[in-house]
């Protein structure tokens, strides 16, 4: 089924460029802490302004999709990836001169308002070229689980990097994959979702019940994601080996990409409404046990089986965004769960550090179930809005 997929006209272009242009998406945050806490010897300074940066792009990221959708993926990819990356190279620059500190806020900002959201435009294309056809469910899963990769793969590469090589390789490699890979991307233009100067649809795609449903379900997913990866870490390092924290992340990832291949290759007849619900209610489930091991190799089996539910709740949220979104705004509707999660992992970062430093790994996991547990009563609550506003856009 997925080879099917691959073999179409154009296909294997648009899908490896846009797996290398968001390689970095999981690289720069790391790759930013790595260089700058090696200069100044400060983590909170590195900390704050990869923070900085994220919130930049999930502040930025719905209104690049506008313009695409307005302008079309080549004519605002190519400016913005290059402004992007002049402005990674001015901070990287800004450190190795050892100037002010806010120079790095300032370029940190800038590098993150200029990224785009590469997952939600090869997303727009798969439903471009799909449209109407159950393949596409198959396509949003093949996604998820390449993102899954991205996200094992990236930070222990540019970690590597910059601790084998010098602090400013990993950056330097997520530059040229950022450049390269969407610049291939945007010249491929015969499979992008034609551009609507025009639109019927007024305001933006977070004003329909539905999409701001997701969106609040997605944030607080985002938590769960976000205090995971700091909780972690600590947890691996309270229990005496902290290289094991990789291989725990690993864990929950591959839980992830395996039910994403899974869940893709079986065509569905219960409803999208049912099935976003079920994966939150199993998404609460599954973490559930995380908050209770006492151990590394039990951690790793609870992660593993955690991951399970994620893969399969996101490809069903952004199924529900494609049917929820008139054509002509799909990529800003996209952007807007991306700019949700982007959010979330910011808030659950930030939570599950402070919560740790309190009261222990072990039970700061009990942010991440919280976090789980508010999104599936936000959509359990609000599903409604889903199966109304499905009904009243294209099926």
């Amino acid at each position: 089924m997925y080879g099917r997929l691959l073999g179409a006209p154009g296909v294997k272009g648009f899908v490896i460029a846009g797996f290398v242009g968001r390689m970095p998406m999981s690289m720069l945050g790391i790759g930013i802490v790595l260089l700058i806490s090696a200069l100044t010897g400060s983590y909170a300074t590195a900390g704050a302004v990869s923070a900085t940066v994220s919130v930049a792009f999930a502040v930025a990221a719905p209104l690049s999709g506008r313009l695409v959708d307005r302008f079309g993926q080549a004519t605002v990819l190519i400016p913005f990836v290059f402004l992007h990356g002049a402005a990674l190279a001015g901070l990287m620059l800004c450190a190795h001169a050892g100037l002010p500190t806010w120079t790095l806020y300032v370029t940190g900002a800038a590098t993150g308002a200029c990224a785009t959201s590469l997952g939600s435009m090869v997303r727009a294309r798969w439903s471009h070229l799909l449209q109407g056809s159950s393949d596409l469910h198959t396509a949003f899963s093949f996604e998820s689980v390449a993102d899954e990769v991205i996200f094992v793969a990236g930070p222990a590469f540019v970690s590597a990097l910059a601790t084998l090589i010098n602090p400013y390789a990993g950056l330097i490699v997520a530059l040229v994959c950022t450049l390269t890979g969407t610049l291939a991307f945007a010249l491929q233009t015969k499979t992008q979702p034609p551009a609507v100067r025009h639109r019927e649809h007024r305001g933006s795609p977070i004003a329909i019940p539905g999409v701001a449903l997701l969106s609040a379900v997605f944030f607080a997913m985002g938590g769960v994601f976000g205090s995971i990866d700091t909780i972690t870490v600590a947890f691996a390092e309270e229990h005496g080996n902290r290289t094991a924290a990789g291989l725990l992340l690993a864990a929950i990832a591959c839980g992830s990409a395996t039910s994403g291949l899974w869940y893709g290759a079986r065509h569905w007849r219960v409803s999208l409404r049912v099935r976003f619900v079920t994966g939150l209610c199993l998404f609460v489930v599954g973490f559930t046990p995380v908050a209770l091991m006492g151990a590394i190799p039990v951690m790793a089996i609870a992660l593993f089986f955690a991951g399970l539910a994620i893969s399969p709740t996101l490809i069903t949220g952004f199924s529900l965004i494609e049917r929820l979104v008139p054509a002509a705004q799909l990529t800003e509707g996209m952007a807007w769960i991306s700019t949700s999660i982007g959010f979330g992992v910011a808030v659950g970062a930030w939570a599950g550090g402070r919560l740790t430093d309190l009261y222990g790994a072990s039970n700061a996991y009990g942010f991440s179930v919280a976090s789980a547990l508010l999104a599936a009563v936000i959509g359990v609550t609000g599903s409604a809005w889903l199966r109304t506003s499905v009904a009243g856009q294209r099926s």
